[in-house]
């Protein structure tokens, strides 16, 4: 089971992110991978919201040994397989009168997403394709989400709990979402008037022949000697050749900082 840590998480749904070649994109899902009854094997429960706001639940419990097992009280299939990859994926492959009928790829992508490819093989011949992408929640919800597996059942109670956890979901997010640009707002507001500061120190140290009126704008000089000096002369006014280094054009701020133009 070590090659499996990975999976062993509730994954939430991206709708959007996701491709649909049978059935309808759904609202919301969880899909949720532990360890089963059995410590050896693994237990794969999905849960969905449909856009009309039925919720559909499903789940089965297989050992990831890649022997075929018989998969009981499931009107999807008749036996299941399930076979470890590597530590960034598995498969399982569900059979129906000998034929296989889906199989199921679960992939960690490098953004640490979880892919989910399901092939349903229908009776014509053909193959329909569904991808689905999930993050991984911070908390185990007690369902989860997808279109594959065992006998799918609506559940009133799901919906209660999906339209919830979509309300929570929402609210919470647009509460970290400004949180996070006030606090990048604050960064550059710190940023800035260290900046400022900085600045500031530099002009007060340097030579000055007049009193600075705020608002007006003056023009920083570096002499040979590594000291400053502020002028209300511009560069391009000192002729052929100016007798200092120009540093910056800068403006007194009302509140005495001086700001580089």
């Amino acid at each position: 089971m070590t090659d499996l840590y990975n999976f062993l998480a509730s994954w939430q749904l991206f709708p959007e992110k996701g491709t649909y070649e049978i059935g309808n994109r759904p609202k919301s899902g969880i899909y949720k991978i532990q360890l089963g009854d059995n410590t050896r094997q693994l237990y794969i429960q999905m849960s969905w919201v449909s856009i009309e706001d039925v919720a559909f639940d499903s789940s089965y419990q297989v050992y990831p040994t890649g022997q075929l097992e018989e998969l009981k009280d499931n009107e999807l299939a008749d036996f299941i397989q399930c076979t470890v990859i590597d530590s960034q994926q598995f498969e399982t492959r569900f059979f129906k009168d000998d034929r296989l009928v889906l199989h199921v790829h679960h992939d960690i992508t490098p953004k640490g997403f979880l892919k989910v490819t399901q092939a349903h093989y229908r009776s014509e011949g053909d193959v329909a394709t569904n991808t689905e992408i999930y993050h991984k929640q911070m908390s185990v919800l007690p369902y989860s989400s997808s279109v594959s597996g065992a006998v799918i059942k609506p559940n009133e109670a799901g919906i209660i709990r999906h339209q919830a956890l979509s309300a929570m979901e929402e609210q919470t997010n647009m509460m970290l979402t400004q949180i996070r640009q006030q606090i990048e707002l604050l960064a550059i507001q710190a940023k800035e008037i260290q900046k400022r500061k900085e600045l500031s120190m530099l002009i007060y140290e340097a030579k000055l022949s007049f009193s600075p009126v705020i608002g007006q704008l003056y023009y920083l000089y570096e002499n040979a000697d590594g000291s400053h000096i502020l002028s209300m002369i511009g560069p391009k006014e000192w002729g052929a050749k100016s007798p200092y280094n120009f540093v910056a054009a800068v403006r007194l701020l009302a509140d005495h900082t001086w700001k580089e133009v």
